[in-house]
């Protein structure tokens, strides 16, 4: 039997998160791209609490450019958040997609940011 691809990413994303917890000095940095949008949140999974988020919904990320640029502009936005409620260091995870294309856009600009992976 095929396995459609939203089965495919929720194991990926299983295999993934058992290796990636977040803690209070290190927490996660999670992502989830619909086909519209990215979204992002740096969460304290101990405390059960969502430091940080952002998206390309946001009002500071721009409408012009393409998908990977909006991205870019979300992963310097959430450092800009992260670094004001006092994060640094985070763990990255990827959600089960490829780190590729909007992904990796997302990471780099939060590593301009002054996120540290």
């Amino acid at each position: 039997m095929a396995v459609s691809k939203q089965d495919r990413r929720n194991k990926i994303r299983k295999r993934v998160r058992k290796a990636i917890t977040g803690t209070a000095s290190r927490p996660r940095l999670s992502v989830f791209r619909s086909n519209k949008e990215i979204y992002a949140q740096i969460i304290d999974d101990v405390e059960g609490k969502t430091l940080a988020a952002a998206s390309s919904r946001d009002k500071g990320v721009s409408v012009e450019g393409n998908k990977s640029e909006q991205a870019k502009l979300v992963g310097k936005a959430l450092a800009e958040k992260a670094l004001k409620a006092g994060v640094e260091t985070i763990s990255f995870d990827r959600g089960g997609y490829l780190y590729h294309g909007r992904v990796k856009s997302l990471a780099e600009g939060a590593r301009e940011g002054g996120l540290k992976f």
